[in-house]
């Protein structure tokens, strides 16, 4: 596991250091934070209003969506990070099958 320390021999450098990527880290966080909470408003919004028509707020949400959930994995669960390669590799094969089933469902169904 990556730590975000540097071994310069110095505490008081250390310590400014892990302060500053810390801050940094917590000012990430607090945007992408606020901008879920922004989509999320806008989703309940576009389900709220009625000129929309359901084949346009069903693929919107479903944007929304997907946004929400890069944000989460490379913010909240840090996957933006060095030493995350394996968890990442997992989440994209199972993503990929994932699609791929659906394709093929989605084919046969309709085809």
């Amino acid at each position: 596991m990556a730590t975000n320390q540097s071994n310069s021999g110095n505490p008081r450098v250390d310590l400014k250091y892990r302060k500053k990527k810390n801050a940094e880290e917590m000012k990430f966080q607090v945007v992408s934070f606020g901008l879920m909470l922004f989509l999320t408003l806008v989703a309940f919004f576009a389900v709220w209003n009625e000129d929309f028509g359901g084949w346009y707020t069903v693929p919107f949400i479903m944007l929304l969506a997907v946004v929400q959930v890069i944000f989460q994995l490379y913010y909240f669960m840090h996957m933006s990070h060095k030493g995350h390669a394996v968890p990442s590799l997992f989440l994209y094969s199972g993503l990929l099958v994932g699609l791929i089933t659906l394709l093929t469902f989605v084919t046969i169904i309709w085809w």
